[in-house]
């Protein structure tokens, strides 16, 4: 299994951003996705959820409204979209899946939302 994600970085308050994940190694389209932050100092929260063909979406109170989660089963890839971005948004982004009790994770991309 392999989970890569990219689309991190640097941007203004206020901004926008679209992550991206690449899986590899499984049936893409038989398992939930799901997006992963960490900032510093605190612990990995679950920010969005996505089910296998994407019917069904689930997100953190904290970024209800700002962020949207999707995915493409055509190309393996889910993705975060996130506008309004907040200062307290800034961490490490992680993709994760978890298949028969076995969790696997991307190496995480950082975004960092600064004036």
């Amino acid at each position: 299994v392999q989970l890569v994600e990219s689309g991190g970085g640097l941007v203004q308050p206020g901004g926008s951003l679209r992550l991206s994940c690449v899986a590899s190694g499984f049936t893409f389209s038989s398992y939930y996705m799901n997006w992963y932050r960490q900032a510093p100092g605190k612990e990995r929260e679950l920010v969005a959820a996505i089910s296998n063909a994407g019917g069904t979406r689930n997100y953190a109170n904290s970024v209800k409204g700002r962020f949207t989660i999707s995915r493409d089963n055509a190309k393996n890839t889910v993705y975060l979209q996130m506008n309004s971005l907040k200062p307290e948004d800034t961490a490490v982004y992680y993709c994760n899946v978890v298949r028969e009790g076995r969790t696997s994770w991307g190496q995480g991309t950082q975004v960092t939302v600064s004036s």
